[in-house]
């Protein structure tokens, strides 16, 4: 009895799998399908905050049932080499060849008596070897078979203390990977999850949450969102932690957030993945300034040059690598330790305060710029051709900006402005510009960075390093912005 359990019963396998689709197919109906192709679960309500995304289950038998049904594969040597890959990627090759191997009936019966896998010493150290595998994160599969479809699933934790149960409006979300992306899936009401079928995205980056601020309580303020690969079993995590909504935070309606891959650990848990390194979405904390007699202490010149030093060189690296190793530069951009983020730290240190306890955005000083360049512009005050240029094209984006159809609050505007002006290498420009601003000398202390020219002329400097690269911008960045 004990040495059958560690075997793998051929004749048993198909009856198993029968059994286990026989019990999905229960559960499904009891979930409930909908025409959209969403699977929706009517018991895991919002106010369910402590849910969990499960793991999947290890199953070889399953694992070659997903290669069996891509249908571009036409040989058999294809889907060994697919499943190969797709048990790389999972991390679970010596584990399945292992069990596979373990039905020694089998191998006698296709290998001869002399062959490498006979060898129990030698079929050993060949396991043992390919454990080193999973120390590396792979993704020989999704980036092979791109056209494949997948099944995703999504699981939101909104706050578990700030009303999340007492949420009004229609949600949505929109999944952008590095193949493709979702476009706009409506977010039952009261639901927590959702599973739904699409080409393959690759690897996810970003998403867009947002909802239509209808209803009583329009308010939704959500803490992270995971969506996994139901196929690879890759789940990434993307950190909000704050409100969308109209009259709160930013006045945000949707918003942009960088993905980071998670692993579930032995005890189930979720730990950062090492390889390669992926940034989270900025916390609320570094999206504006919150003037208070407790407000965290902030970065000082040195850390925030060191900052922006660190974001820059980021994106230098990914434009020297070859093509194929480059990463996401949307993480390089708007992630935790993004440019977005660097700059944010510039335009936050030592901004002042015109009362206590209120929150001061960048696009608020960024708006009252605009209005006295355009100011100047229109009282045709002789200024020198070159700061003309730079300030009527600072004046046309912020404009573009402001008039998106998007709800993406100040910061999300903020945001926008950056990874735009990196695009088209003005970021340098523009700084230029507010630093001799006098709306900046009104606006910040003395001590503050940007009043520095010092530091200025290094930060602008170092932004000039981009001018020779190519930047490209992800759709989900640029939607409803032509400029």
């Amino acid at each position: 009895m004990g040495c059958r359990s560690n075997r793998v019963n051929l004749p048993c396998g198909p009856t198993c799998c029968i059994i286990k689709k026989a019990k999905r197919k229960k559960e499904a109906t009891s979930l409930g399908l909908s025409t959209s192709g969403l699977i929706h679960d009517p018991e895991r309500r919002k106010s369910d905050t402590g849910l969990v995304m499960p793991p999947l289950k290890v199953s070889l038998i399953k694992d070659m049932r997903h290669v069996q049904n891509i249908s571009e594969i036409k040989t058999d040597v294809g889907k060994a080499r697919a499943w190969v890959r797709l048990s790389m990627e999972k991390k679970l090759l010596s584990r399945h060849l292992k069990q596979l191997l373990s039905d020694h009936e089998l191998t006698k019966k296709l290998y001869k008596r002399y062959a490498f896998l006979r060898c129990d010493d030698e079929k050993e150290q060949f396991l043992y070897h390919l454990l080193s595998f999973n120390a590396v994160d792979y993704f020989c599969f999704t980036n092979v078979f791109t056209t494949v479809l997948i099944p995703y699933h999504v699981l939101i934790i909104p706050s578990k203390k700030l009303g999340g149960s007492m949420f009004t409006a229609n949600p949505w979300i929109c999944i952008s990977g590095e193949l493709s992306e979702t476009g706009v899936l409506q977010i039952p009401k009261n639901n927590l999850e959702m599973t739904f079928e699409c080409q393959n995205l690759g690897k996810l980056t970003t998403i867009q949450i947002g909802h239509d601020n209808s209803g009583i309580y329009a308010k939704w303020l959500v803490e992270w969102v995971m969506v996994r690969n139901e196929i690879t079993g890759h789940a990434y995590k993307f950190p909000c932690g704050r409100w969308l909504g109209k009259g709160v935070d930013d006045g945000s309606l949707e918003r942009i957030l960088v993905g980071e891959l998670v692993t579930p650990s032995s005890e189930n848990d979720e730990r950062l993945c090492r390889t390669p390194p992926m940034q989270q979405s900025p916390s609320m904390i570094r999206r504006f300034v919150t003037i208070s007699p407790n407000s965290k202490p902030k970065l000082n010149t040195g850390q925030i040059q060191e900052c922006v030093g660190e974001a820059i060189n980021g994106i230098v690296k990914h434009f020297h690598k070859p093509e194929k190793e480059r990463g996401s530069l949307t993480l390089l951009l708007c992630g935790e330790c993004g440019l977005v983020s660097a700059l944010e730290q510039v335009f936050q240190h030592g901004f002042k305060s015109p009362r206590l306890f209120k929150n001061v955005f960048i696009w608020d000083l960024l708006e009252k710029a605009q209005v006295y360049f355009e100011s100047l512009d229109q009282q045709e005050i002789n200024q020198d051709e070159n700061w003309q240029t730079r300030a009527r094209n600072f004046c046309r984006f912020m404009g573009a900006i402001n008039r998106t159809p998007r709800s993406i609050g100040k910061d999300g505007k903020f945001q926008l402005l950056v990874c735009l002006g990196a695009r088209d290498h003005l970021l340098h420009h523009w700084i230029a510009l507010l630093t001799d601003c006098p709306i900046t000398a009104q606006m910040y202390e003395d001590m503050a960075l940007i009043k520095d020219h010092t530091l200025v002329n290094s930060l602008i400097r170092v932004l000039q390093t981009l001018q020779e690269f190519n930047i490209t911008l992800e759709s989900s960045l640029v939607k409803g912005i032509c400029i």
